[in-house]
């Protein structure tokens, strides 16, 4: 039963994976066609699709997506789509994947996808041909497979679910992913939190139970991986702090990734393994990830205080520095990185670039380093945050609207607020909620915001 493969069928259609697909297929065009029609012809979706799909579309339906949408281009590309990949978390287990998946299911005619926990893809393995295939249908290095963008689809029902799932052809919401079926399973890192989706697509061979048990194996071998890199870490650690070896041997230079948003203390990953960093080292770093000319000691001064801060000082602080994150990680006369610093901003800024707004606002955990007061830092966390906002504005989406106006940023932005019920359905109960919302601003605020009728940051 399809049930088997993931978890649910529709009422009263069954499907054995590999017998009756032809049924299922038939049931999921038959539902495609009352989806086209729309109204009152919705009401037959329930009887054709299973219940967690049937769920997917009504969201998928709600957030506005088009079933007949079309490749736009827009994702993370290049450069900034390499760094991202390198310096995410699961690039440390890609060599076990590439030994558990790559090297049998590429050679077999399959794609395998590896998505990061938003659902954007990382990357696509398979043969040329199968890769571009995949890649006229969406699945694409750097594009966003979330629910809220591509509707119904393996790895964005795992995104949303935080469960193993198999999506056959029709099934899914968008016409150019009807030729694929993904059988995806969710990875998550020794604290529960989800940190990627595996996936493999290909055609009517990937709706088999063996498949998706397949993928599930991997997905569990590589969280078992994280765990025990998490446990050698912590060991390492224990050593350090036990005062063995030299401080200038702990740290060698490896990929750097610098976390600053949010309310939480700033994260540094050294070669996968994260640091918790003072306020003044996230300061200094973010600053010279800032500035990859490099910083003089006095302009660096000026950056983090407009006191009286003297260069003895900075030579301190970056002396203490170096003794995280390695001797060679930066020079001095300028100060300068001279490895790569990833920073959350920096991948912020790439999918402000790139106009994916709704993936710009999933990576904005909060202001930037919220208890600083660096004018260079506060003049980034400015900087970025009028930036994201004025994208929301003028987004127009529903979906990125609501996820601004849930968080602590948007909460009280009555522009915000305007914009989203500009997009809600006037007869729907959202609206009502949004309305009386505005309303509760108004009062607080003295104005009048029902009549703003443009936006600015």
């Amino acid at each position: 039963m399809v049930s088997n493969l993931a978890g649910g069928g529709a009422a009263g259609h069954g499907v054995e994976p590999g017998t009756q697909l032809g049924a299922l297929e038939s049931y999921a065009a038959q539902a495609h066609g009352y989806l086209t029609v729309g109204g009152e012809q919705l009401g037959q979706l329930p009887g054709l699709l299973r219940p967690l799909v049937l769920e997917s579309w009504l969201r998928s339906l709600r957030g506005g997506v088009d079933p007949m949408d079309v490749l736009d281009g827009r994702g993370l590309r290049g450069t900034d789509l390499q760094r991202y990949r390198d310096n995410h978390p699961i690039a440390a287990v890609m060599p076990l994947v590439d030994k558990l998946l790559l090297q049998d299911a590429t050679s077999t005619g399959l794609i395998v996808v590896i998505a990061d926990q938003f659902g954007r893809v990382l990357s696509v393995h398979g043969t040329p041909d199968r890769v571009a295939a995949a890649a006229e249908a969406g699945l694409c290095e750097g594009n966003d497979l979330s629910e809220r963008r591509v509707g119904t689809n393996a790895v964005g029902l795992t995104v949303r679910t935080d469960r193993a799932s198999w999506i056959h052809g029709p099934e899914h919401y968008l016409h150019r992913m009807h030729q694929i079926t993904g059988a995806a399973a969710p990875v998550h890192d020794p604290d529960g939190r989800l940190v990627g989706v595996l996936m493999i697509a290909g055609g009517v061979r990937v709706a088999r139970p063996e498949i998706l048990a397949l993928v599930k194996a991997a997905a569990t071998a590589a969280e078992m991986d994280l765990a025990l890199a998490a446990v050698r870490a912590q060991q390492r650690g224990a050593i350090r702090r036990g005062g063995a070896g030299d401080s200038s041997d702990r740290r060698p230079a490896g990929r750097l990734a610098l976390d600053v948003l949010g309310l939480g203390q700033a994260q540094l990953t050294v070669s996968c393994e994260r640091v918790a960093l003072s306020q003044r080292h996230a300061e200094i770093l973010l600053l010279l990830a800032e500035h990859p000319e490099g910083l003089s000691a006095d302009h660096l001064a000026l950056l983090l205080d407009d006191t009286d801060l003297d260069n003895a000082t900075i030579r301190a602080a970056v002396s203490r520095l170096r003794a995280v994150v390695g001797p060679h990680a930066f020079g001095s006369r300028p100060y300068r990185m001279r490895v790569h610093l990833a920073t959350d901003v920096e991948a912020l800024r790439a999918a402000l670039d790139s106009g994916d707004v709704d993936a710009a606002v999933r990576l904005y955990a909060g202001p930037v380093l919220p208890r600083s007061t660096a004018p260079g830092v506060i003049d980034i966390r400015d900087e970025l945050r009028v930036r994201l906002r004025t994208a929301v504005l003028r987004s127009g989406d529903p979906a990125v609207l609501s996820r601004w106006t849930s968080g602590a940023e948007g909460r009280d932005d009555t522009a915000a607020w305007v914009a989203y019920r500009s997009t809600v359905d006037r007869d729907s109960a959202l609206y009502t909620q949004i309305e009386a919302k505005i309303r509760v601003l108004d009062r607080r605020m003295g104005v009048d915001a029902t009549q703003m009728q443009r936006f600015d940051s």
